[in-house]
């Protein structure tokens, strides 16, 4: 594995990491929405952004079918080398399966599938990791009732 590569893969684990924190902690805490500001980027050098903010009806991707929310924070900040989204795919939804460019990590936070991962079905729940390596396929199924809500992440591409 190339330095860069292992470089940006730990640099995406640790920021995954950070972030599913503060979304665990901002769970727990009150509800501050009435109060909540849009997304500012302040003098030291950090942006906030709120799943409120910019949710977005969306068709399940790469030919998935159903309806999804997406949530893609961070899309309009220059620079950024990593593209960090949530995605509730709701009753019936999917991510078409589809071959990975590029290293992938998908998070399960709640509702339960079915992940297909290089032709395998693997049922999948909160707390489940997924790391999809460049040239593996894959694609997740939606199952039950509750909407099955995931974080992905991956290394954006050069131009951005």
């Amino acid at each position: 594995m190339r330095a860069s590569t292992s470089a940006g893969l730990r640099y995406t684990a640790c920021l995954s990491v950070l972030i599913l924190g503060a979304a665990w902690t901002q769970a727990a805490a009150p509800d501050q929405s009435a109060t909540a500001k849009p997304s500012t980027t302040a003098k030291g050098g950090y942006i906030i952004e709120h799943d409120a903010d910019i949710a977005a009806n969306e068709p399940g991707t790469h030919n998935g079918g159903g309806q999804t929310v997406g949530y893609s924070f961070f899309k309009k900040v220059p620079n950024l080398r990593l593209i960090f989204r949530k995605r509730a795919l709701k009753p019936g939804s999917g991510i078409g399966y589809h071959e990975q460019k590029e290293d992938e990590i998908y998070y399960v936070l709640s509702g339960r599938g079915v992940m297909t991962l290089d032709g395998k079905p693997v049922e999948v729940g909160p707390g489940t990791a997924i790391l999809t390596r460049p040239g593996s396929s894959h694609g997740l199924k939606q199952t039950g009732t509750e909407d099955l809500v995931i974080m992905i992440n991956y290394e954006a591409p050069a131009a951005r």
